[in-house]
This record gives C-alpha cells, structure tokens and sequence, in this order.
C-alpha cells in the first residue's frame, strides 16, 4: 500500500516571523506537510536562536561550533522548516522576496503594524503579484485600535488579557502561566484560520489578510470565565488550584504529596465519598449536587482535604481510578515524559540532523489515519537552505547564487 501524500505538501509558505507565535503557527503546518520557507536575518537570525542555554548543539560536547545556532527555545517551533537567510532591508533581496511570494500560497509575518511597507512587503504589495496569497500578520494588539502600534509580548499580554487575574492563590501575587500560553494559542488560531483562509482560496481564487492578535487571542481563551462575569457582573478572582464552577476540583495534600481530584458530576462525587469515609455527604443536601457544592465550597472542602491528607497518593490513584473518579498526579515535566502513556504514544522523540545524531522534539499531538504529522527536518542552521531555496523555486544559477552570497545579501552557515 502506498503511503498517502502529507495532508498540505501542496502548500507554500513563506515565513517571516520570529520567538514563539507565529513559528508555532508554522511548525504545525509544517508537521502536515505544507513547505515551510523560514526566512531569517542573515548574521543573527530568529532572536530564539541564541535563548539559552540549553543549545542543541552542545549535545556532543563539541563547544567550538555555534552554540547560539540552535537553542533548545528555537528548537521547539522549528522543526520541518527550510532557512532561508536573507537581507530584505537590501533591495534585490526584498525583490526575492516578493518573486517567492509570487510562487507561495502563505506569507506570515510579526512585524509592527506597517514595519514591512516600507519594503513593499505589506499584504497589498503582495496581493498586487499574487491575488490568492494567503497573508497572515500576528501582533500584540491587532492592525487597528489605540494600541495597534505598541509591541506585545506573551508575559504583558497575560496580564492585560485578564488570565494573570485567575491565576495563582487568592491572597498571593497574580502569576503568569508556566509557559507562553497566549504565544502556543495564538500560534494555534493562526494555523487555523491560515487553513481557513487556503480553503477559500482554493474555491475562489481570492486571498485575504488575517490579522491574528495576541490580545484577542488572550481575551477569547478566558474561555468560561468571561461568560461568568458577562452573565453574573462580577469579575472572577484568584482560586488557586480550585474551580469556580465545579466543586471538588482542585488539588489537595495527601500523606506524602499531593494529587488532582477533577470529580465531573454528582455520580462521581458519590463514588469519591464512599472511598473518602464521607458517608452521607452525597445525600446531604449541601453538598448531593454541584450548585450546592460550588455555594457551600468553605464548608466542604475541609472535610475533603482531612480525608485525602490520611493515604498516600499512590493509594488515592488506585483507589480512584478504580472507582471511574477521576483523578491524576502532579508531575514534574521528567516524570511526564515517562509516563507510561507518553512513552506509548513516542512523546519524546528525535529527528536526525547531520550534525549531531539526533535532535530531540515533542511529538505533534496531531494524529490522522491517512496523513499523520511527521517530523522530517531538523531545525535549520541559519540558512542552512538558502541556495537550495532559490534555486528549486526561482531557478536561479550557480553563479547567480555566489554573487548574492559575497554581497550579503543571502547567507549560508559558516
């Protein structure tokens, strides 16, 4: 049986942008298939590449390379990508740009509101050669409004986006998420609506400018919290570990630990109550669903924490998942990757690079029958692909390529 071809192999994509959002975005198409053209400043590059350590190319112990090159940061949203560097502050190179714009399906980019005008790089300049192009721009704040012009990063963002409101102990200081969160989905989103975009495309022959920003973004994913201040009028708190709309559903201590009692619906809370000794809690009319729960959170939840600090947490796992309540461990990102369930869905995995045997990567949690995501190139070194680049899609020459390459205006690797 032959193998089917990747779901987007059909697609170009010229990729401008840089740190985590717009590559994550990209990184995904990649997974799937489309040819990611990761176009990059010729001495520095992405501004992850040199954001560490830890660098992926001391892994051999070998110092004396670049070890900026590849940071483990730049690592992990830049698999599958081809590196093209090149000077786009230079004329002709802005002019190869547009003529690969030209051969592309998607152009993506994190400029500053109206930063790549100024090269003829903008969504109308790009329209005006390819009428179908699909032109995706990730901001902090969006293309238009009062703060369009300001820079965002993913820390401000979730403060400003409200999620830093929600997160941490009610009487501690507000806390960011432990990774760039609103970077991963606003990467995410981009990626969809790319898709979306490249549908209407194909139909109508027309392409659109996607203006994907991490302030909506943020906003959008407060998810139900949102709707609980729309609906009640009253703006969500910290809650630590716990839930504000279900009851029990936080984290608690155990005799040596700590574990996540995620208990869904009343069936499970009964269950949980018969392997805690809380009899007659499921009954008790304050506690039998979870509005009364949730209302009567102060009362019952000493109770619960009594009785879970009595076993150990092994015991609770046991004990739970036998029962059908769910529950599950706090682990450290080395425990996660042990997991019995990740090292059976190859989690931790590793693509072959010429440099060093393997490079390690995070499985793309994209599963299709006919098309999986795979993970075929490694990272690139800093225009590991350039040549390779202009000559496959411009057809330009040997000679034509040494010129670009001593006037600066390409680069390859040292």
């Amino acid at each position: 049986m032959t193998e089917s071809p990747a779901a987007l192999s059909h697609l170009r994509v010229l990729d401008l942008s840089r740190i985590l959002a717009g590559p994550w975005a990209t990184q995904m198409l990649g997974d799937l298939g489309a040819d990611i053209i990761k176009v990059e400043r010729p001495r520095s590059g992405d501004d992850t590449r040199s954001w560490g350590p830890p660098f992926a190319d001391e892994m051999t112990g070998d110092t004396d390379r670049d070890a900026a090159a590849r940071s483990a940061y730049f690592c992990s949203v830049n698999r599958n990508k081809r590196s093209l560097a090149i000077d786009i502050t230079a004329p002709e190179g802005a002019d190869i740009l547009r003529r690969l714009a030209a051969e592309s399906d998607v152009f993506v980019e994190n400029f500053k509101v109206g930063g790549l005008a100024r090269y003829a790089l903008d969504y109308e300049a790009l329209r005006a050669v390819n009428p179908r192009i699909v032109y995706c721009s990730i901001t902090g704040f969006g293309q238009d409004g009062p703060n369009a012009h300001r820079a965002g990063y993913d820390f401000m963002i979730q403060g400003m986006g409200g999620l830093m409101s929600v997160t941490g102990e009610a009487d501690g200081m507000p806390m960011k998420i432990g990774v760039a969160l609103v970077d991963v989905l606003t990467g995410t989103n981009a990626a969809t609506a790319i898709l979306a975009a490249v549908m209407h495309a194909a139909r109508t022959g027309e392409g659109q400018h996607i203006d994907m920003s991490l302030f909506d973004v943020s906003v959008a994913s407060l998810a139900n919290q949102a709707l609980n201040y729309l609906v009640s009028g009253t703006a969500p708190g910290r809650l630590g570990n716990a839930h504000p709309n279900i009851v029990p559903y936080q984290a608690f201590a155990t005799a040596d630990g700590h574990i996540i009692l995620a208990v869904g619906n009343d069936s499970q809370f009964g269950k949980f109550c018969k392997i805690a000794g809380l009899d007659g809690f499921a009954a008790n009319p304050d506690y039998a669903t979870n509005k009364a729960r949730v209302t009567n959170r102060d009362d019952l939840l000493p109770h619960i924490a009594a009785a879970m600090a009595t076993q150990t947490t092994g015991w609770w796992l046991d004990q739970l998942a036998g029962a059908g309540v769910p529950a599950g461990p706090i682990n450290s990102i080395d425990a996660v990757l042990e997991e019995p369930q990740a090292v059976h869905r190859g989690l931790a995995s590793g693509i072959a690079d010429d440099l060093i045997d393997s490079i390690p990567t995070v499985a793309s949690p994209l599963r299709l029958t006919a098309t999986p995501a795979r993970a075929t190139l490694p990272p690139p070194r800093l225009g590991a692909h350039s040549r390779e680049v202009l000559e496959d899609i411009l057809a330009l020459d040997g000679a034509e390529l040494d010129r670009l390459t001593a006037s600066g205006v390409i680069a390859i690797p040292a």
